[in-house]
């Protein structure tokens, strides 16, 4: 009887009905069944991860205090970590970057296969993998053609990859996508969108983000240095004042975090921001542009440091004298830009934290990876370092980055001999105009 009453009910509905009905089936699975499958996989339970030597030597303490102390070992480890590889050069930090930028991609398109994992859809880890090796070959012979210029034209094989680059970038992404198109399968057309989707949004946020990392870096060591320890600094000072006088709750997204850590954190960054540079500013291997030289097949950093990188004497205001007693200040202009940089690393890199957070509670993960004890996955480290690095990018294209004449003259000599003439006479006259060159040194 309940089923006669049912298909009456059906075969009474207006047509309109029956057709939002036969569209929501079109695609073989009725509205229910989406919903009901869109749903994640349930979280795996919590492993303790910490390392068994760890957690005997700390076994007395209370849970709150263990934590304490594991992130705080781990933490001074991974300091020592990023002080070695500081020390083994720009090429060595370059390969790091990549490195961790594969693990963060890997790390959330983990969670993407194990929430869909069940579907068994066709090609998406394969797929996944594709779109990060092209987008990589993308931005990376970028870089390449930009920064090794003179390299690239020297070799014939490198001048062709070069002049045909992004016509080659676009072709090999082409391919994927026509994979893609190829792989739908019915019943999971809109689960492989939203797959689709999220390898694209990794992508955007996890390679495109890291490809100014490294543009950061050949901006001068500095550059790279000074934000990821800001940001570093904030990370664990937040922490500190927040386990010590932590009352009052920051924010819903991640419990923990509390107002007193939040500005206590942003306090000591500033601080530590201005130390670093000031240190930092001294030494022409942290303040040079990472250049290549051709002669040697070599990375160098020496250069003559620019007035970023000089001590001047500023007027300190009268409102600050009357407290310190001191009229002027000798100090790097650098300090001046390291306030904006420690500033933007105490107040808005948490966002950054508080994105990765909701993302996690969206899926009812604890963390991205259980990589680090204590920490989480690398995600979970360089959520905020991401954020910065776009920042400090756009700081240096608006503020700090000027012209670059060898650049210029790099470009200048590939031209065809005739339009290096043209090129020549116009300058030397602009330069006649203008005065810099004397008629009678002309005509000499």
């Amino acid at each position: 009887m309940t089923e006669l009453r049912q298909r009456a009910v059906r075969e009474d509905a207006p047509p309109e009905d029956k057709e939002s009905e036969s569209e929501a089936k079109i695609d073989g699975e009725t509205a229910s069944d989406s919903e009901s499958r869109a749903d994640p996989a349930p979280p795996p339970a919590s492993v303790d991860d910490t390392p068994e030597v760890l957690n005997r030597a700390l076994s007395n303490l209370s849970s709150r205090w263990k934590n304490w102390w594991v992130r705080g070992i781990l933490t001074l480890a991974m300091i020592a970590f990023f002080f070695i590889i500081i020390y083994l050069g720009p090429m060595v930090l370059m390969m790091i970057v990549m490195c961790v930028q594969i693990k963060c991609f890997h790390e959330i398109i983990t969670i993407g296969y194990n929430v869909y994992h069940s579907y068994d859809l066709p090609w998406f880890r394969t797929l996944s993998w594709y779109f990060l090796l092209c987008v990589n070959y993308f931005f990376y012979g970028e870089t390449v053609t930009d920064y090794f210029f003179t390299l690239v034209q020297r070799e014939e094989p490198l001048r062709i990859l070069s002049k045909y680059h992004r016509f080659i970038s676009f072709t090999l992404y082409l391919t994927g996508f026509c994979m893609f198109v190829l792989s739908l399968v019915k019943k999971h057309y809109r689960l492989q969108f939203y797959m689709f989707g999220w390898t694209h949004v990794t992508l955007l946020i996890v390679v495109t983000q890291s490809h100014l990392v490294i543009h950061n870096l050949f901006e001068g060591m500095i550059w790279f240095i000074v934000p990821i320890s800001c940001v570093i600094c904030n990370d664990i000072m937040a922490y500190m004042f927040g386990f010590f006088f932590g009352r009052t709750p920051l924010i819903k997204l991640s419990p923990k975090k509390t107002w007193e850590g939040f500005i206590g954190g942003f306090f000591a960054t500033v601080v530590f921001g201005l130390l670093l540079s000031y240190v930092m500013s001294g030494y022409r291997c942290f303040v040079c542009p990472v250049e290549y030289n051709n002669d040697t097949n070599s990375f160098t950093v020496d250069c003559e440091p620019s007035d970023l990188f000089r001590l001047q004497e500023y007027n300190i205001p009268g409102v600050i004298q009357s407290v310190v007693s001191w009229k002027t200040v000798r100090m790097y202009p650098f300090q001046i830009h390291s306030i904006a940089l420690s500033t933007f690393a105490s107040l808005i890199g948490p966002f950054g934290g508080f994105f990765a957070s909701g993302f996690k509670r969206a899926f009812k993960i604890k963390d991205f990876a259980n990589t680090i004890p204590g920490h989480g996955g690398i995600m979970d480290r360089f959520d905020c370092q991401y954020l910065m690095a776009t920042f400090v990018n756009v700081y240096i294209a608006s503020f700090i980055r000027g012209p670059n004449p060898s650049k210029l003259v790099q470009q200048f000599l590939t031209l065809r001999p005739d339009q290096q003439l043209h090129i020549f006479n116009t300058l030397k006259s602009h330069l006649t105009d203008k005065g810099i060159l004397t008629p009678a040194l002309e005509d000499e």
